[in-house]
Parts: structure tokens; C-alpha cells; sequence
């Protein structure tokens, strides 16, 4: 790609991988992290770390966020960066949010002049620092191909799903399908412990099996295991998720059950204070709020 400032906002698993990907494809980086210890192994990457966010896009053509929620981008774009974003800066968000949302807040920054682009993007840290995401965006036409070239860099398969919102929901509608999966493959397990198999037994034919899958094959490991962290996909995010394509669907008329279940579930993992874990940890019998299980 040729030589583009880019500011990247939040370094977790994903943020992190991207800026990596975005560093190894020839861009200019300037990273920042709320938490300064996650920032450091993309500094020795070859970015720069910025102090604040105001100071990471200051001079950059592309701002590329990777934030928790909704509050974090509100936070983060309608706050710290609030006048600090130039005219033509284009705003390349990967934060998993709502449709709604999505709409209010390219609309807020079209107001200044700045081209928002919503990127879906499928895949896990690993993938991202390789540049193999597949990356769905939405938004103008314009900003979309404006942003094109970055989006190559993070993703080996970029589509373009046409007006604001249709990424996010596509996004959710993955993400509803990872949970209740996960869960399906969690309560199999259970279920194969309760009559006296070992895990590692139902893993291996699951493995060799018409179910199996990359994405719950991978979620298998941890179950095998029973180690979830570090986490690939956070129990809490999972959780929030969840929560935003039920919320959506609900303002629509449509009932979501089974994503009803898994929120249950998912609630519960966080009352025991596991939501850092991945969300394969739901495969572990948890309290109901008193505290982390053993």
C-alpha cells in the first residue's frame, strides 16, 4: 500500500493484530491503548505509541478503532477527539455496535466533515496480525473506496455491503451464531462428563465428525484444556454482543429465544467473575455470583 499515516485506537487482541498487519503492509502507525502495558509489543513492532488519543491522530489520514463497546467509541470519538479530526480524515471502524448506532454516528461525523467506513471483520487475533481477516464495510461509496487500501491490508477478502448499518448487523448476526454454538458445543460436553466420558473422548470424534468446524474446533482447544486465557474472544464482549443483536431484533418485533438462553448463560459467567475468559469457558459448571469458580 503506499506510505498512509494511520492512528490505531485500541490494542487489544484484534487492534493489536491489525496494527501489526497495517505496520507489515508499509503504513505509518501511531497506536494508542488506555492501558499503556498492552501497547508496548506493538511499539516493538515498529509503531508509535502516542500518550493520548488526541496525540495518535494528530496528522493521520485514517483512524482505525478496535474499542470494547458502544460507550468506549462515544468515549473515545465523541469525546476525546471531539474537533480534533480533520476534514477528509476517514474514520475506519472494526468496534462491534449496533445498526442503530452505526447510523447516528456517521451521521454525527459527517457533520465535520469526516467519512466514517463500518468494517466488520471475521476472524481472530491471529489472523488479523497476518492480514487475513475477512472485512465487510459499509458506508458512503466514497469513503469506502477511500479507505480501500487499508482494508486490504487487515483482510485477505474485503466486500462492500453497501449503506451504513448493514455491516454491524452482519457482524451480529456472526457473532449471535459464534455464541450459541459455542454454548451448543459447551452443553455437549457437559452432557458427555454427566454420563462418565472423559471431554478429551467426545472432543476427539467431534474433531473427526461432519460437525466439526475451524471456528468450534478452535473453541474446542480451550475446552480440552480447560484453559481460557489468553482470550480470543472475551466472555464479556460475547456477552455485550449478545445483548445488541437481542435489543436490535427486540425494537424490531422479532424475538430472539435461543439467543435469550445464551445471554442467560452468558450472565452467569460474568457473575462469577470469569468474563475475561474466553468464551468457550461457558463448557465449566460456574456459580451464579459467588465469585470465580475453581
Amino acid at each position: 500500500m503506499q506510505p498512509t499515516s494511520i492512528a490505531v485506537l485500541g490494542l487489544g487482541g484484534m487492534g493489536a493484530g491489525m496494527a501489526r498487519a497495517l505496520l507489515a503492509a508499509g503504513a505509518d502507525v501511531t497506536a494508542y491503548n488506555r492501558t499503556p502495558d498492552k501497547a508496548v509489543p506493538v511499539g516493538e513492532a515498529g509503531a508509535t505509541i502516542a500518550a493520548s488519543a488526541a496525540e495518535a491522530v494528530a496528522g493521520a489520514e485514517v483512524v482505525l478503532l478496535s474499542l470494547a463497546d458502544e460507550a468506549a467509541v462515544e468515549q473515545v470519538l465523541f469525546g476525546e477527539l471531539e474537533g480534533r479530526l480533520s476534514p477528509g480524515v476517514i474514520v475506519v471502524d472494526t468496534s462491534t455496535v449496533t445498526p442503530t448506532f452505526a447510523v447516528a454516528a456517521a451521521g454525527r461525523l459527517a457533520g465535520a466533515g469526516v467519512l466514517r467506513v463500518e468494517a466488520c471483520v471475521l476472524g481472530n487475533p491471529a489472523m488479523a496480525a497476518k492480514g487475513e481477516l475477512r472485512v465487510f464495510a459499509a458506508g458512503e461509496e466514497q469513503a469506502v473506496d477511500a479507505a480501500l487500501e487499508v482494508l486490504r491490508a487487515i483482510g485477505q477478502d474485503v466486500r462492500d455491503l453497501g449503506p451504513t448499518g448493514n455491516a454491524s448487523a452482519l457482524k451480529l448476526a456472526f457473532n449471535l451464531m459464534l455464541g450459541v454454538h459455542i454454548l451448543g458445543l459447551a452443553e455437549a460436553v457437559r452432557f458427555a462428563e454427566t454420563m462418565g466420558l472423559d471431554r478429551g473422548v467426545l472432543l476427539d470424534v467431534f474433531d473427526g465428525s461432519g460437525w466439526r468446524s475451524p471456528v468450534l474446533s478452535f473453541r474446542a482447544g480451550f475446552m480440552r484444556g480447560r484453559t481460557y486465557r489468553p482470550a480470543a474472544f472475551r466472555a464479556a464482549l460475547m456477552h455485550k454482543d449478545l445483548a445488541l443483536a437481542n435489543q436490535e431484533a427486540l425494537a424490531r418485533g422479532t424475538e430472539l429465544p435461543v439467543v435469550g438462553c445464551a445471554l442467560d448463560r452468558y450472565a452467569d459467567v460474568l457473575a462469577s467473575g470469569r468474563g475475561d475468559d474466553d468464551a468457550a469457558i461457558v463448557a465449566e459448571p460456574l456459580p451464579r455470583g459467588g465469585g470465580p469458580a475453581r
